[in-house]
């Protein structure tokens, strides 16, 4: 219950989350203050929102927003239906990788067959964690940035993505940059706010590298 009370859904949700970061861990109130307003980054759950997802994965930001607008110009409307019926040829002028095929291809066949993606929303994470992650190609990360963005679920964070790591190794003074599960563990002491750190550092990294690394949201 107290999940749904505490999602993620408007500004004044990333505001109470931001300040209470900054009384959790001190060191990341001048983190806050230098970021501005931090984008609250939701979207629609659905097929199309997990499919920007899949797109994005291993890839920059730019690249993943020049994929996906030639993916939804072929498919329009993209749809579960539309990609099983897409041609290979459809794939390869988006520009999508092989394995991409296959996960979004899986992921339609999935949807088709049951799969539940706004149902998924408002499941315990670690239920909704392994249906998305049963699908073949639909790893953590990927499962993870959906409850965030489309669930809006305030205390998760994606430890395995690159972007998020060196911002928190750059805020932090952590020097080389930290893997995976040592940000995992330093993202312990954040919850149950850690959906609203990784925002946070997102932005902290656009701040530092110039550039946008988080997901589409």
């Amino acid at each position: 219950m107290e999940r749904r009370l505490r999602l993620i859904e408007r500004k004044e949700d990333m505001a109470e989350g931001l300040a209470a970061l900054a009384r959790l861990d001190p060191r990341l109130a001048a983190v806050i203050a230098g970021r501005g307003e931090v984008p609250l980054r939701r979207t629609a759950p659905g097929f199309a929102s997990l499919v920007s997802i899949v797109v994005a994965q291993q890839v920059s930001r730019a690249s993943a927003d020049a994929i996906l607008a030639r993916f939804t110009a072929l498919l329009d409307p993209l749809t579960p239906e539309s990609v099983r019926d897409a041609s290979e040829e459809v794939f390869r002028q988006a520009g999508l990788s092989r394995p991409k095929q296959r996960t979004v291809g899986a992921l339609a066949q999935a949807v088709l067959d049951g799969l539940d993606l706004h149902d998924l929303c408002s499941l315990d994470p670690a239920e909704a964690m392994a249906r998305l992650t049963a699908v073949p190609g639909i790893g953590p990360w990927t499962a993870e940035v959906y409850l965030l963005f489309a669930a809006g679920h305030p205390d998760i964070f994606p430890a395995r993505d690159v972007a998020l790591q060196t911002a928190v190794g750059h805020a932090l003074g952590i020097s080389p940059r930290p893997g995976a599960r040592r940000v995992a563990e330093i993202a312990e002491s954040w919850a149950p706010w850690r959906g609203v750190a990784a925002r946070l550092f997102w932005a902290h990294y656009r701040t530092i590298k110039g550039r946008d690394a988080a997901p589409p949201g």
